[in-house]
């Protein structure tokens, strides 16, 4: 099965581990501060690697590496994800899904199968909002049935994230986010950088200033306790 994205290592995207990163190529939304623009607007352009090619590699890794997280894009919609994930189960690796959390079936059914370790759900904005990202109307429904699984995960399994970018996420979107994951312990808020932006329009935003994100982030403990922030200065 040939793949279509890229894969990379990194020592953050797992906190706690060192991780190989492998990016799947589509998505079902065009979020437009999203980083990875030529995965969701054209995967068919990315070179295909082969499944059995980026196995071995990540076998050579393991002395080195001790996490592989599948992230995108959105990983969900590729239809042999789980089939590579039963080949990726046997190496003694932690595997944790980066997801949108659009799809909650696909979601239980790895879950339930025993195929990913951990999850890390991206919360955009208020379902509400989601329109704006390009979903549809059923995508909020989708979203809480999301959430509600991975509230049901251990601490140690989850994290649910939120990047603050203005004009999507104020104060009333933390309320309303907040609301939703009401029995979580973290949330991380992580800073927007407007130079990554996919759309160019939004290459012009100025992130919220630091007071701004401390404000934020006091006011997301009204609803989760521990909120920690990213990209924000101490």
């Amino acid at each position: 099965m040939p793949i279509r994205g890229f894969q990379g290592t990194s020592l953050l995207d797992c906190p706690g581990h060192i991780s190989s990163i492998v990016f799947w190529g589509g998505c079902n939304l065009k979020c437009p501060f999203c980083h990875n623009a030529a995965l969701v607007r054209h995967p068919e352009q990315l070179a295909p690697f082969a499944e059995e090619d980026l196995l071995a590699t990540l076998r050579e890794r393991i002395p080195f590496v001790d996490a592989v997280v599948m992230s995108g894009g959105e990983p969900t919609l590729t239809p042999e994800l789980p089939a590579f994930l039963r080949k990726l189960r046997a190496l003694p690796l932690h595997i944790r899904l980066d997801t949108n959390g659009l799809r909650p079936e696909i979601l239980k059914a790895l879950l339930d199968e025993g195929l990913i370790d951990s999850v890390a759900l991206d919360v955009k904005t208020a379902p509400e909002r989601y329109t704006e990202l390009g979903g549809g109307p059923e995508d909020a429904a989708n979203l809480r049935e999301s959430i509600r699984l991975v509230l049901e995960l251990p601490e140690t399994a989850r994290e649910l994230r939120t990047t603050c970018v203005p004009g999507l996420v104020t104060e009333r979107e933390i309320d309303s986010i907040g609301e939703l994951i009401q029995g979580a312990s973290c949330w991380f808020l992580q800073q927007f950088a407007a130079e990554h932006a996919m759309e160019e329009t939004w290459q012009l935003k100025e992130p919220y200033s630091r007071e701004t994100m401390l404000h934020l982030a006091e006011r997301a403990r009204r609803h989760v306790p521990d909120v920690r922030l990213r990209g924000v200065d101490a």
